[in-house]
């Protein structure tokens, strides 16, 4: 396949070229800057733009089989902030990509999607993908009004969308500045010899799973003629005071906490129930919790 990775220099991006890459495909990349943690891949096309420079974007659309959407402009934490940016970054970004992928005759889509908000303080656990959606945050309605999207460029235009809700990716070239990440947070606040903060009581669970099972999920979805949501994760939750104790025992520190009071925006619960991903493209989670933020430790460590 020929395909164009929108976000391929970030975090979950990266990882899905390298699985692309690994999988035998011919891969191109918009980002609207370099990788921060590693060298341009020789083998990979990149076209560094704005998501909202439709030349460029067209450009880079031209003969690509499929593209993966793993673009956005703000995170659940600064998504609040200013609702009204986020709409324009975002939302209508991705309704002119639609516009560009029609034109084109592109008709394949992965669109990384949220599962940690678009459903909200969950109704059942682990949450199903007929869960309702009751999103606290602008991000989670974007990711969810751009489903709506993708479902209606399938009805009117032959679009062909797989769409990826995954709970909370963790794993090497994650950010860890404390927007996004707590694991990444953690990690860096222990190595700085800072403390970490915690909002709430720390009872607060979600479902941790490694990028690069992310990522062969998001290759094996392309690689399929499936359409249609699929949740990923682990299938089961973790607490933020479990998760401490995880770090704690695999870097062999003593983190320094500080509580703080909790934000409304947080869902008090996120596991994802995986099954339809797991039956439908033979897809199971292969990294431990443990193995992955000792594997990741060894990673920030090395930077």
């Amino acid at each position: 396949m020929n395909v164009l990775v929108l976000g391929g220099c970030g975090f979950i991006g990266s990882h899905i070229v390298d699985a692309l890459l690994k999988a035998g495909h011919d891969v191109r990349v918009l980002g609207h800057s370099p990788e921060k943690f590693r060298e341009s891949v020789s083998s990979v096309d990149y076209f560094v733009a704005d998501f909202s420079d439709n030349a460029v974007l067209k450009k880079a659309m031209d003969g690509i089989d499929v593209v993966f959407h793993s673009l956005s402009a703000t995170v659940p934490a600064t998504s609040n902030r200013d609702p009204e940016q986020d709409i324009r970054d975002n939302l209508i970004n991705t309704v002119r990509l639609l516009d560009i992928m029609k034109k084109a005759s592109v008709k394949r889509m992965v669109f990384l999607s949220s599962g940690g908000t678009v459903y909200g303080n969950p109704e059942t656990i682990p949450i199903p993908e007929n869960h309702p959606l009751n999103p606290l945050c602008s991000y989670g309605i974007i990711k969810a009004t751009i489903e709506k999207y993708l479902f209606m460029h399938q009805q009117l235009y032959g679009l062909q969308p797989v769409i990826i809700r995954p709970s909370n990716p963790y794993g090497p070239r994650q950010g860890h500045t404390g927007i996004q990440g707590v694991i990444s947070t953690f990690m860096a606040k222990i190595m700085q010899g800072e403390p970490a903060q915690v909002w709430g009581t720390g009872d607060v669970v979600r479902d941790f799973f490694h990028v690069e099972d992310l990522a062969r999920l998001c290759v094996m979805a392309a690689e399929s003629d499936s359409v249609g949501i699929f949740n990923a994760g682990s299938g089961s939750g973790c607490s933020i005071r479990e998760l401490i104790e995880i770090i704690s025992n695999v870097s062999g520190a003593s983190p320094n906490i500080e509580y703080r009071e909790g934000r409304q925006f947080d869902v008090r619960e996120v596991v994802l129930d995986i099954q339809k991903a797991e039956s439908t493209f033979g897809w199971k989670p292969e990294i431990s919790l443990h193995d992955g933020i000792r594997d990741y430790w060894e990673w920030m460590t090395n930077l």
